[in-house]
């Protein structure tokens, strides 16, 4: 069957489904691509010209295709397979784009046919990045041989790179990458709403690794808010690293306020050891400090930041120590902003002389303590609304969020795919 024998569905034109479905169109292939039956003409009007079907609802597009991606989010997943999959084409392949595949595999094996094969995928990155030589993970569930290589066929015409894995490993590498990574971008974010000030304007957010992290919170926040709030609600694996990164974090900060120097720099040091080595002086550093310096957003000159205790990078450090994890291990399923939270954390870390700076911050520097107790606050109240379950504090809470950092959010959504660039080449 070649491409244009080959008629592709898309339920969901999103982001990520439009960006499968203007690939797919490229190689060839038919593509029938459907949204909420609303959005019907509003669609049509958008994408006329390019050559896409733009179908009025899932039965439509089930109907006739012969692959079918559920592009929703992963709080719907089940709904929509309920409503659309027993229009299903006889013998069709259906797969989902969901970030978490339990419940994706769940809704299938539930309201699929039994003629139906299941080969799921996940594309592990947003949609404002080329899927050209990105991580896609591609999962056979239930197929046969012909309808297998049919898929991957197909799939490869996102040139991305394929890992093969299981749906339970897919849960595993997902919590490892981006539970933790996650849950630490947003609540600097929040911390930085809460105390109502841009960090591009505040002199200890605005040089080196600094840089970075503003970057990757504000692409984070320039996306929607399912995108993180299903992976980190949803994955039940990804609730045990969330509250590790949690306890880790109220760990280090008691320690500050109580004076523990020596338990402080004692944690601290096992983790660095245990990730890193005892000897990280020629540990290969992902971003120098040319690339660094390059990137940001502040104004304010170089010469008037101030030190930072970088709570974040220490907590993640020692989240993955008391894990028993290698971040390293991961990359093999990496995504864009866990390679970047890797690559400042591995910064700080091999950098001896910013690694105590920040240690003594931390211990001594009054001011640092009170802006670090925010942080502390709002990775605390995150995690509380997570481990509730709640979609609706997410939502609330990752737009009022959203909405005060706005000035810069396409900014640093256009800044951090620099850094990316310079990561991938590094």
């Amino acid at each position: 069957m070649g491409a244009a024998d080959t008629e592709i569905g898309i339920i969901g034109a999103g982001d990520m489904g439009m960006l499968y479905a203007r690939r797919f169109r490229k190689a060839g292939y038919v593509v029938n691509i459907c949204d909420t039956p609303e959005k019907y003409d509003e669609l049509l009007k958008k994408h006329d010209g390019l050559g896409i079907n733009i179908l009025r609802d899932g039965y439509a597009v089930s109907r006739r295709s012969d692959i079918i991606i559920y592009s929703v989010p992963a709080v719907i997943i089940n709904k929509a397979v309920e409503e659309y999959g027993r229009a299903t084409k006889m013998g069709a392949i259906v797969a989902g784009q969901t970030s978490v595949k339990t419940p994706e595999i769940q809704a299938f094996e539930k309201h699929l046919p039994d003629d139906v094969h299941i080969i799921t995928c996940h594309s592990m990155h947003g949609p404002n990045i080329d899927t050209k030589g990105q991580p896609l993970a591609v999962i056979r569930y239930r197929s046969d041989d012909a309808h297998y290589q049919l898929a991957i066929e197909v799939l490869g015409a996102l040139e991305s790179r394929m890992i093969f894995l299981t749906y339970e490993d897919h849960d595993r590498l997902t919590a490892d990458t981006q539970a933790a990574t996650h849950l630490a971008f947003i609540s600097l974010g929040t911390a930085w709403s809460l105390q109502g000030y841009h960090p591009w304007l505040n002199p200890q957010f605005i040089s080196g690794i600094n840089n970075v992290k503003v970057a990757i919170s504000l692409r984070i926040y320039a996306s929607k808010w399912h995108v993180y709030a299903g992976l980190a609600i949803m994955n039940p694996l990804a609730r045990k690293q969330l509250q590790c990164y949690v306890d880790s974090m109220a760990t280090l900060y008691k320690y500050m306020i109580a004076g523990k120097r020596a338990e402080f720099r004692d944690l601290v040091y096992s983790s660095a050891d245990f990730i890193f080595g005892k000897d990280r002086s020629h540990k290969k550093i992902l971003l120098d400090d040319d690339v660094l310096e390059q990137l940001s957003l502040s104004r304010v000159s170089k010469s008037e930041s101030k030190p930072n205790s970088h709570l974040s990078l220490l907590c993640a450090a020692v989240c993955w120590y008391r894990m028993n994890m290698s971040p390293y291990d991961s990359l093999v399923c990496q995504t864009p902003p866990f390679r970047m939270w890797l690559g400042i954390v591995e910064y700080l870390f091999c950098n001896q002389e910013l690694l105590e700076e920040s240690i003594e911050i931390a211990l001594t520097d009054r001011y640092t303590q009170s802006e670090d107790l925010v942080f502390y606050t709002a990775v605390t109240g995150w995690g509380q609304c997570i481990e509730l379950g709640s979609f609706e504090g997410y939502q609330e809470r990752f737009e009022a969020t959203a909405e005060f950092l706005r000035p810069k959010l396409e900014e640093g959504k256009d800044l951090s795919t620099m850094i990316l660039k310079k990561l991938t080449n590094a």
